[in-house]
């Protein structure tokens, strides 16, 4: 079927118009029959069972009875008034009562015809009713083209408040089908229909709106979820190829004296197979000409640091300068002090560039980055200044750049006529799924094992009653030398509250832990940067026993003799966000651990995550189950969870699907990469409408 007729603007359907047209635009984003055609329902009713009022007992959401009004009245109540007809089928009677539009469905109601009614019941002392029931006569109700399971679609307050029923979008379908004829451009190859068994475009669309039976509605659920993930992945792909053509990037073919010495001489401990591994992906990516872009995940703790400066060094020994980028001026600093410590022996020039580096030292950056003397430059946003120029940068890499838009990563891109390679370094573990399809234009490594000598942490759950104990506990760990650190949530919205939790908590444990025999140092997003710094730096040279905190500490900070974390309101923390936190401490050869704190009310969802964080330290296990808790876009925060604004399939459900679509896209790119040969004819012309617009749906019909 031609597109021209579903790009027609959704006001010209018959029974929609103007007013409507509207509504939807504004309510549901459908803007034209496509939309309309690609607006899926969200859960469907068997319209197949008819219940009797006896059998009632256990009735599920939504019921239909065949019977007949023997009697109407009219009840007054505070607000006006009420209409209520009571209704029977032989086996007991119901009462029906609407509250709206009492004069118009008085005149239509006929006493003593056999009619079928529809909706939701309730029940009062034994006595059932259904409020706004649907109704029909039973003679026009057998003629009915109705499909057994009968499909509800997503809806909002103001579309039900405006007369738009569930029932009027039913119509709108049903014109729709009508007006197009119910056929629709095929968009998937015949060969990989019949391989997949998938069914055709118009049996998928019909099957999903109407279902015949609950097998032919699973069969075009399948089908249109398959499609959509594999045109994502087509999309990301093909923007993987494409790069690794166009792209060039700078070969480093040298493995010099910065790296062998640095290997030989220099190597703090033994690398693991897991680190050994990455760095061969990562050798492999940049010896060749195309533009390396891998994303580097590690859990908290697993040595990626060392992973960056080994790729930093390759870089210098072909010629090139490197640099690192963090979103926070705490993870720069962090990792300025880790790297210099590391590279200490190398006569390398490293430097770093934030918000608060002075005038005076940032003319020597610029001077030296020009001139190719600094070799290394680690910073914050500030690397993206235009007056930051480099001589040849070779490598960027990036930290948690979830916390970094596309935009921001391009500008670095810009700083050379031949664009760096880039390391992108997460300890956000990202499930395989959500990776695939957020980040399935770059290459993935992983680092899976912790270094030797670390002892995984100890995580326990407390209640608040359980205080006493855990105090003590404090004094035995601070008795042997240990420091602690106490954290308490910071929730945007009720900041007063929190600032409140934090300063009483302050407080109580300066009670508790009095000097001159213990001293406790608090860290908060509303202090002075310096302010903050000399707090920091008080706990990690061991002048204060304990640190009480919020979030701010969740990234950076490395104090190998902090061996307990404690986590105040644990419940109101995300999974990813405790698990960052716990990975705090443990970073030195003592038993570590991490007790989480809630009151004994508990969500389902917080007694998970709780149970979860007890029972595993592996974060990549964390994040799956994070994921199905939040759901995608969440997850990914706002830059990226545009990416998956998907219709009908669900990263998480769907996942066997994806790794299908998956398979098949990176198949079919292989052999024909432009999708030239004549069998992908279809994929073509669909894939070219997609390069035009954002939204994938608008133009899969």
């Amino acid at each position: 079927m031609s597109g021209n007729l579903l790009q027609t603007p959704i006001e010209y359907l018959k029974g929609v118009g103007p007013q409507r047209g509207n509504l939807l635009r504004k309510e549901l984003g459908i803007h034209t029959y496509a939309d309309l055609v690609n607006f899926y329902p969200n859960r469907y009713i068997d319209r197949t069972r008819y219940y009797k009022i006896n059998e009632l007992r256990n009735n599920p959401a939504e019921v239909q009875i065949v019977g007949k009004i023997v009697h109407i009245k009219t009840v007054e109540q505070k607000k006006g008034q009420r209409l209520v007809a009571t209704f029977t089928d032989g086996t007991g009677e119901m009462e029906l009562i609407w509250f709206q539009g009492i004069k118009w469905v008085r005149e239509s109601l006929q006493l003593n015809a056999p009619i079928v009614i529809f909706g939701k019941c309730n029940v009062f002392n034994g006595l059932y009713s259904m409020p706004h029931p649907e109704m029909e006569l039973l003679k026009d109700h057998e003629q009915h083209l109705r499909s057994a399971m009968q499909p509800v679609y997503p809806s909002t307050e103001t579309l039900a408040n405006r007369g738009i029923s569930n029932r009027v979008v039913n119509k709108m379908m049903q014109q729709l089908f009508l007006e197009t004829g119910n056929t629709f451009t095929e968009t998937l190859p015949a060969w990989l229909l019949e391989e997949l068994k998938l069914v055709s475009k118009n049996s998928a669309l019909f099957n999903i709106h109407f279902p015949k039976s609950a097998n032919a509605l699973a069969k075009a659920e399948f089908r249109l979820k398959f499609e959509e993930l594999f045109f994502i992945q087509l999309q990301l792909i093909t923007k993987n190829i494409v790069r690794k053509q166009r792209i060039k990037g700078h070969p480093f073919t040298k493995v010099g004296p910065y790296f062998n010495e640095f290997f030989n001489r220099h190597l703090p401990f033994d690398l693991t197979n897991a680190q050994k591994r990455v760095l061969k992906e990562i050798r492999n990516d940049m010896g060749g000409s195309a533009q390396m872009n891998r994303l580097l995940q590690g859990d908290v703790g697993s040595g990626k640091t060392i992973v960056a400066l080994m790729t930093m060094l390759l870089a210098l020994d072909n010629g090139f300068q490197a640099c690192l980028m963090a979103p926070t001026e705490i993870l720069a600093n962090q990792h300025y002090l880790g790297l210099t410590e590391l590279a200490k022996d190398l006569n390398i020039n490293i430097k770093i560039l934030t918000g608060s580096t002075k005038t005076a030292d940032r003319k020597i950056i610029h001077e030296e980055l020009e001139n190719g003397s600094l070799h290394i430059l680690i910073g914050t946003h500030a690397l993206l200044e235009d007056k930051v120029k480099f001589q040849n940068l070779g490598l960027a890499v990036i930290d948690e750049q979830h916390r970094f838009g596309v935009e921001q990563r391009s500008k670095l891109w810009k700083k050379n006529d031949i664009p760096p390679h880039v390391l992108v370094m997460t300890a956000t573990p990202i499930p395989r799924t959500l990776a695939m399809s957020l980040y399935g234009d770059l290459d993935i490594s992983v680092i899976d094992e912790l270094p030797p000598g670390r002892k995984p942490i100890q995580t326990v759950h407390r209640y608040d009653t359980n205080r006493l104990k855990v105090w003590k506990f404090i004094r035995d760990e601070i008795a042997k030398g240990r420091q602690i650190y106490i954290v308490y949530p910071l929730i945007q919205e009720s900041e007063k509250m929190d600032f409140k939790d934090l300063m009483d908590g302050y407080e109580s444990i300066s009670r508790d832990f009095p000097l001159p025999q213990y001293a406790v140092s608090i860290v908060h997003g509303k202090m002075k940067p310096a302010d903050k710094d000399s707090e920091m730096e008080r706990f990690s040279k061991g002048k204060t026993n304990i640190m009480v905190a919020t979030t701010v500490i969740e990234v950076g900070v490395n104090i190998p003799n902090a061996s307990v974390m404690i986590i105040e309101s644990a419940e109101r923390f995300g999974l990813s966000q405790l698990h960052q936190l716990r990975g705090r401490v443990g970073r030195g050869a003592e038993q570590s651990y991490c007790i989480l704190m809630t009151g004994h009310k508990l969500s389902n969802d917080s007694k998970t995550r709780m149970e979860t964080m007890v029972s595993t330290n592996d974060g990549f296990e964390i994040a799956e189950v994070d994921l199905k808790l939040r759901g995608p876009g969440d997850l990914m925060g706002k830059q990226q969870s545009g990416v998956l604004n998907l219709q009908i399939a669900d990263i998480v459900r769907d996942r066997e699907i994806l790794q299908l679509a998956r398979h098949y896209a990176i198949k079919i790119l292989k052999g024909d990469a432009s999708l030239s040969k004549p069998e992908h004819q279809v994929l073509r012309v669909v894939f070219m409408e997609m390069s035009k617009k954002q939204e994938i749906w608008n133009y899969i019909s």
